[in-house]
């Protein structure tokens, strides 16, 4: 069985997509739909913008989004997909190439979720830390343990836990994590505390915009962020893709439950080759590729 995943937050580059913009008409007419639909010209800033430009979470978001759906729409026939997942941001990705949402709809809650998430970062000074090599159950119960909010945040392979919360929170928690025998606690440079208790007002805000937003029945099941588990039920989806701002993205979980349940290959679509990197932690032998287009 193979499966697609998605890649989320921090895997922009500059001049992401152009080979697709020059090589495919399809993608040319999706890029073009996506400045209309965004009101900005975000071709011009994934083609020519500077690292810092494409940063800033309205940009990264959309941009990223744009980059795994164009390349899956140009993929047509080849395009089979027996299970599919995202991380972060790439769920939004998985959930247009499963046929759960539309193209159009995927950009807007896309750039919604950008938004409400950069206003609830500036509203609240907060970070995000990446633990390496400590046992999760270790991680969760120190978190636990400090005085104000910092919490496990992704789940990204074992060994590789990053937390989130309020900066002194997230310091302190780095401090007793390091005691504790981790062999990096690294401060990421973010804007905020994603998947944490402080993106709550984000949660609110994107709620009501997904809650008025068609959901289809999927052509297979999407692994979710929140579960880690294959769900097809469109509502059980919509609610699960409101709770992920504030819940964990439980990968490592996600990858076990994949292959557990019958997934032989991976193939990611979007920038970069991070989640394949992630399953090779899982499964050194594992076989992993990235989607091209002949």
């Amino acid at each position: 069985m193979k499966a697609y995943v998605f890649p989320g937050q921090g895997a922009q580059f500059s001049g992401m997509g152009k080979d697709l913009y020059d090589s495919s008409p399809v993608a040319k007419e999706m890029f073009n739909k996506a400045n209309e639909i965004l009101g900005f010209d975000i071709t011009k800033i994934m083609f020519e913008g500077t690292d810092e430009e494409l940063k800033q979470t309205k940009v990264t978001q959309p941009a990223i989004f744009l980059h795994s759906t164009i390349l899956t729409a140009c993929l047509g026939d080849d395009f089979k997909p027996d299970m599919v997942a995202g991380h972060s941001l790439g769920e939004l990705s998985s959930l247009v190439a499963n046929k759960t949402l539309s193209f159009e709809d995927g950009l807007r809650l896309v750039y919604q979720r950008a938004l409400a998430m950069q206003k609830a970062c500036e509203a609240e000074p907060s970070t995000m830390a990446a633990i390496l090599g400590l046992e999760d159950d270790i991680v969760e119960k120190i978190c636990a343990e400090i005085d104000g909010v910092v919490v496990p945040a992704n789940y990204n392979c074992p060994g590789q836990l990053v937390i989130s919360g309020a900066i002194t929170a997230v310091e302190k928690a780095c401090e007793k994590l390091t005691e504790a025998g981790a062999k990096r606690a690294l401060m990421l440079p973010v804007g905020g505390a994603f998947h944490s208790p402080l993106m709550e007002p984000a949660r609110t805000e994107l709620a009501a915009v997904i809650e008025a937003t068609t959901f289809n029945t999927p052509t297979c099941p999407v692994y979710q962020n929140v579960t880690a588990s294959a769900v097809s039920d469109p509502i059980e989806i919509q609610k699960n893709l409101v709770a992920q701002l504030t819940a964990p993205v439980k990968w490592t979980q996600t990858m076990n439950k994949m292959m557990a349940d019958g997934c032989s290959e991976v193939v990611e679509i979007g920038p970069g080759k991070v989640l394949q990197g992630l399953f090779k932690k899982v499964d050194r032998s594992f076989p992993t590729s990235s989607a091209e287009i002949a």
